[in-house]
């Protein structure tokens, strides 16, 4: 007798919550994420954290990782296309190159400055064996596989000075990308703005901290119920633990392969 095969589905628990600062200057979460599971159990994930010098980054931030996705799904992405490397780089590149001319020609219709729209971005584009990310600005991407090696995708670009960064808004945003593919059997994966980076990761090294992320991959893994998922995450960014450690916006997308 033939029993079927369980196919492992991606499960994603993802929050952005507004940091204690703008909380007490009543100001909005400027951070934004969108993500969606397509067919052949492609996950894409985008992440954006608009600046705080730019008057509409909520807006900017918004539009970009709404416009990355619809450009990625709006393809025929499967596995087997995603097997070549100068594919994985396009969809990126296009993905990105999207974002940016929509955030442009969204301050035309605001009328306004695209600086005014400025913000991070990062693209994830996921399968059980492999993962793909495109990032401007700071922030990180993550993954671990079967192996139990968990690694940073991509380092948070900081620029000269402290709290400097590069924006998609920026001269040359595209062309200065980082782009990262590791093919391994992937298991987890974790994309947060820079709110998080200090807590997530030792930035002296670049690797990612395993008490931060192992817990939450777990928690991930054991999603029932998506709503009572996201509240309880929610909740952990809004922590005390997490409150004492940072006062800036907080995007976390955190998913994991499970039947």
């Amino acid at each position: 007798m033939k029993t079927s095969k369980q196919v492992m589905q991606w499960r994603v628990v993802a929050a952005s919550v507004c940091g204690t600062s703008h909380v007490k200057n009543q100001q909005l979460c400027q951070d934004a994420h969108h993500w969606q599971t397509l067919s052949d159990n492609v996950l894409v994930v985008a992440a954006a954290d608009g600046a705080g010098s730019a008057s509409m980054g909520k807006i900017g931030a918004m539009v970009a990782v709404e416009t990355a996705i619809e450009n990625i799904s709006s393809k025929e992405v499967t596995q087997r296309i995603l097997a070549d490397d100068s594919v994985v780089q396009l969809l990126l590149t296009e993905a990105m190159l999207a974002a940016k001319t929509a955030v442009e020609e969204e301050a035309v219709a605001c009328d306004t400055q695209p600086s005014d729209l400025a913000s991070t971005l990062i693209i994830m584009i996921a399968t059980p064996e492999m993962v793909a990310v495109g990032q401007i600005g700071d922030g990180v991407a993550v993954a671990s596989d079967d192996m139990g090696n968990l690694i940073a995708l991509t380092t948070p670009d900081n620029g000269e000075y402290i709290n400097e960064t590069c924006f998609l808004t920026s001269p040359g945003s595209i062309d200065t990308a980082q782009l990262k593919l590791w093919r391994q059997a992937i298991v987890n994966i974790g994309v947060l703005t820079d709110g998080l980076q200090m807590l997530a990761m030792n930035m002296a090294v670049g690797v990612p901290h395993k008490p931060f992320f192992l817990p939450l991959f777990d928690f991930a893994s054991n999603v029932d119920d998506k709503i009572v998922a996201k509240e309880q995450l929610v909740k952990f960014l809004r922590s005390d633990r997490i409150a004492q450690r940072t006062d800036d916006d907080l995007t976390l997308v955190i998913a994991t392969l499970g039947k």
